[in-house]
């Protein structure tokens, strides 16, 4: 009995609840739900690359990037695999590991832009570490071949331990140069120059304060957090990438008005976000009117200054078709989303023809036009890329089917959402499924199929959990089960009917057949 009062827990349940425990920034909780997943669905590259977002976010490169080259043994054409394996080479500062990643993927998934921003921002990073390639002349010498920043750091492990003390001391006093620190320290400086003034106060360095905290402790940890900041600043902008910072000052270039293309790719990507973070918000309005602005900007820019310039444009047409449907102006709605799908099509953007149909679908169904829906949704079949996706594509057009009377069809699809449902072990989904097929077989008259189903939706709706569906499906177990019990009402009123004609008829019948024998015997009788 215990065992059966325990929630069954699905796969897809795990990762629908860490995706949004991680969304709200509670990650340790999110990787917990990461991790069970995987106990259900060993080696899924899907939920490989969730945690691996996860342990990124917890600052934990290593486990991130495990997780992510786990996902590309299993697929190694996986372009989020990809993605997520350069996100963390770059946050590790493996600027040019990260750079090859990039561009892999890229070649892999040209219409997805995020690849380009990622290659513009790495090569940014590794100008600002080694400065331009045109004014910087590399000398063959043994240490410069193309590793790892982790391999480099090995090497110079092995190197400190095979050198004298001496050697060392001298290292880490050269390290420690006031003209370099002062450089990367700014302002800072005259803070560790004090702080390290007062090292030299011996009666000082003795004292505590009224805490019990010593003095020393206190100087020690402040310069060594001023050095960690040195460090951090020295990778990120080293003193040669200030110099030649300097140098292009001197030149005048910073005064060309022309933006960077890794400046513009920034700039859109924080238009993008804005954009889709206003319609989130409920602000469809500006998010429309902010959309059209941004299309103006792009429209005006060169391809050469932004790459990726046909996918943006469409996908503006969607954010702007997004706000207007929000907005209750479906012509408009209407209209945008077909401006997208032929951008898609005419740049052979595979991802972007799905997603505009979908919309167009969308809009066709809430004008109530759903035989143009389902015609669109029906076309989007072959561009689903997961079985979760095929789930509620399956459902919205099987609600189609239903709302135009064709109750068949509609039980037909409700039954492949079903079935897509179950390969994912999405709960919601197989809840939206079987309400679905229950539906269909109520207009369909099959009454007791019907009662089946909605009883299973109601486990479903307890697992989700959700009160509003429960309540509903109870209702509509309700009228159901009045309807079923009128038909075998009627049925067996039917039936008693039935019978009763037949006894009568059957009289009838014996009553004929008796006067006729006694009508052939009497002309028998007659004739003799």
């Amino acid at each position: 009995m215990a065992d059966e009062d325990l929630p069954v827990v699905s796969f897809g349940s795990l990762m629908t609840e860490g995706t949004i425990l991680s969304r709200r920034g509670q990650h340790d909780k999110a990787l917990g739900c990461f991790n069970d997943a995987l106990k259900l669905r060993a080696g899924d590259k899907h939920c490989l690359i969730t945690r691996s977002k996860c342990f990124l976010k917890l600052g934990d490169t290593e486990n991130s990037l495990k997780d992510a080259e786990a996902s590309l043994q299993i697929d190694n054409a996986f372009s989020e695999g990809l993605y997520q394996k350069a996100e963390t080479l770059y946050t590790m500062g493996d600027f040019e590991f990260a750079l090859v990643f990039y561009h892999r993927g890229r070649r892999l998934r040209p219409d997805l832009h995020k690849f380009q921003l990622g290659i513009n921002k790495a090569e940014e990073a590794i100008i600002n570490c080694i400065g331009n390639p045109s004014s910087v002349k590399l000398e063959s010498k043994e240490e410069l071949c193309f590793v790892s920043r982790q391999a480099e750091s090995k090497k110079a492990n092995q190197k400190q331990q095979n050198k004298p003390k001496d050697q060392k001391d001298q290292k880490q006093t050269k390290k420690q140069s006031p003209k370099t620190e002062r450089q990367l320290l700014g302002q800072l400086y005259a803070d560790k120059a004090y702080l390290e003034k007062l090292l030299k106060d011996e009666d000082l360095m003795q004292s505590s304060t009224r805490q019990g905290i010593k003095v020393m402790d206190l100087v020690l940890s402040g310069i060594s957090y001023l050095n960690q900041r040195r460090d951090f600043w020295q990778q990120q902008k080293p003193i040669y990438a200030r110099v030649y910072e300097r140098k292009v000052l001197r030149q005048g270039r910073m005064h060309d008005k022309k933006q960077k293309p890794s400046d513009i790719a920034r700039s859109i990507a924080k238009n993008m976000e804005d954009i889709e973070l206003l319609l989130a918000r409920g602000s469809a309005e500006e998010s429309c009117r902010k959309a059209e602005r941004m299309l103006k900007k792009i429209q005006a820019w060169s391809e050469n200054e932004v790459p990726n310039k046909n996918e943006l444009i469409g996908n503006l047409h969607s954010c702007i078709g997004n706000a207007q449907l929000a907005m209750g102006q479906m012509e408009a709605a209407l209209r945008s989303h077909k401006m997208d799908l032929n951008c898609a099509r005419q740049n052979a953007l595979t991802d972007a023809v799905s997603r505009a149909l979908d919309n167009i679908g969308h809009v066709y169904a809430r004008i109530g036009k759903f035989q143009q829906a389902i015609n669109t949704w029906e076309e989007k079949i072959p561009l689903a890329q997961s079985s979760l996706e095929k789930a509620w594509l399956f459902h919205e057009i099987g609600r189609c089917y239903l709302e135009l009377d064709k109750a068949e069809v509609a039980q037909d699809y409700g039954q492949k959402s079903l079935q897509s449902a179950d390969e994912e072990g999405d709960v919601e989904w197989q809840l939206h499924a079987t309400v679905l097929v229950a539906q269909a077989q109520v207009k369909l008259k099959d009454y007791r199929s019907a009662i089946l189903n909605f009883e299973r939706a109601l486990e479903k709706a307890k697992l989700v959990p959700s009160e509003a569906a429960q309540n509903g499906i109870i209702a509509a177990l309700d009228n159901v089960s009045k309807s079923f019990i009128a038909e075998l009402n009627k049925d067996h009123k039917d039936s008693t009917v039935h019978s009763r004609e037949d006894r009568l008829f059957s009289s009838e019948n014996i009553k004929t057949t008796t006067e006729n024998v006694e009508e052939e015997e009497q002309r028998n009788r007659d004739q003799k």
